[in-house]
């Protein structure tokens, strides 16, 4: 069966360290997909975030790239298996030098927290009560 996939691309001020900062979170890098322009990062099966350097990225669109640490271009969400993953891969962006942004979310049937990448892209990271989704 067909799986549809999502490929994110962002702009980076610099792949090597954008590369460094999203392995430290224990995502890998795909040497196929990447190159000294762009950086292939697997987030899972079907999700992919394409790090590319500025000039590169903006050979793909006309218009003017955001400056991601004053303006919000995107939100990406991504879904965690527990309330403590949630805690553990905001911890973890933190440390590789990330920051720690908004306030957490705590709904009972909801957790939710969120970090700004080296570039300032708000990567929000929520978990959600299984029972709460079927019913």
């Amino acid at each position: 069966m067909y799986q549809q996939m999502i490929f994110v691309n962002l702009a980076t001020d610099d792949v090597e360290a954008s590369k460094k900062f999203f392995t430290e979170l224990g995502y890998a890098i795909n040497p196929q997909f990447s190159t000294d322009e762009c950086a292939c990062v697997v987030i899972s099966d079907t999700i992919i975030a394409m790090l590319l350097s500025k000039e590169h990225y903006a050979k793909f669109t006309k218009k003017e790239i955001a400056d991601s640490t004053r303006t919000s271009e995107v939100l990406i969400c991504l879904s965690a298996e527990s309330r403590e993953k949630v805690d553990e891969l905001v911890e973890k962006a933190v440390a590789a030098g990330g920051s720690a942004g908004g306030q957490t979310q705590d709904l009972g049937f909801m957790y939710g927290r969120a970090f700004d990448d080296l570039d300032g892209h708000t990567w929000e990271v929520t978990w959600m009560d299984p029972a709460a989704v079927q019913g």
